[in-house]
Formats: C-alpha cells, sequence, structure tokens
C-alpha cells in the first residue's frame, strides 16, 4: 500500500470532507497540520512537483497576506512565490493528498480519489 499524507487544516471544509472521503474508505493518511508545522522552500518544490503545477497554482489569492504581500505582481520569480508559502502558510491552497510520487489538491475534495493506488 502506498503511503498517504494530507496537508490539512481542520478548521476548512474541504479539507474535513478529504479526510472523511479516505476514512469512509479504510486509509489513514498521516496528516500534517501545515498552518502548525508549515512546509519548508524545499518540501513545497518537492510538492509543486508532485502536483505538476507552477506555484502560482498554489497560491490563494483571497488570503490577506496575498494582497499585502502584493503576490498578484507577475515579475515575482517562482522562488519568490514559494518562500512567501514557506513564511505564510495560510497561502497554499488545501487540502493536498500526496500519494508516492504523486499528489492532488483536493478542490473539490473527491479530487484525492484521482491519485489513490
Amino acid at each position: 500500500m502506498t503511503d498517504l499524507t494530507l496537508y490539512h487544516n481542520p478548521r476548512c471544509s474541504k479539507s474535513r470532507a478529504a479526510l472523511q472521503l479516505l476514512e469512509e474508505r479504510g486509509l489513514t493518511p498521516s496528516i500534517v497540520r501545515y498552518l502548525e508545522t508549515p512546509p519548508d522552500v524545499g518540501q513545497l518544490q518537492t510538492l509543486l512537483r508532485q502536483l505538476g503545477i507552477a506555484p502560482r497554482q498554489l497560491l490563494r489569492s483571497g488570503e490577506d497576506a496575498y494582497q499585502q504581500l502584493g503576490l498578484a505582481n507577475p515579475a515575482l520569480t517562482d522562488a519568490q512565490l514559494i518562500e512567501a508559502m514557506s513564511q505564510h502558510p495560510k497561502l497554499i491552497e488545501r487540502p493536498i493528498l500526496v500519494a508516492g510520487d504523486k499528489a492532488v489538491i483536493g478542490r473539490p475534495p473527491e479530487k484525492v480519489l484521482e491519485v489513490l493506488p
């Protein structure tokens, strides 16, 4: 069985729904409460590679920090965006399920089922 890791915010309804979907299938992922233990730059780079997306696609543009840090600026580099997410984890889209070398953002929550073995 592939190890599962869920980047989870228990206050987020989508994150809770994704976890429930996994548990209903008898799966118990390792939980990373990323707001309490934010991923560092290297971990974010790995997640982005597993997701197959650009850093900007992982940003929550509705967060106050997004506006305050001027992250809409197209001149910002990927490295700058990743650094911002590592320093302000609320900016990271959620939930994220990692299954082996693949990952998916659980929006909608049913998307987490796409990477299950």
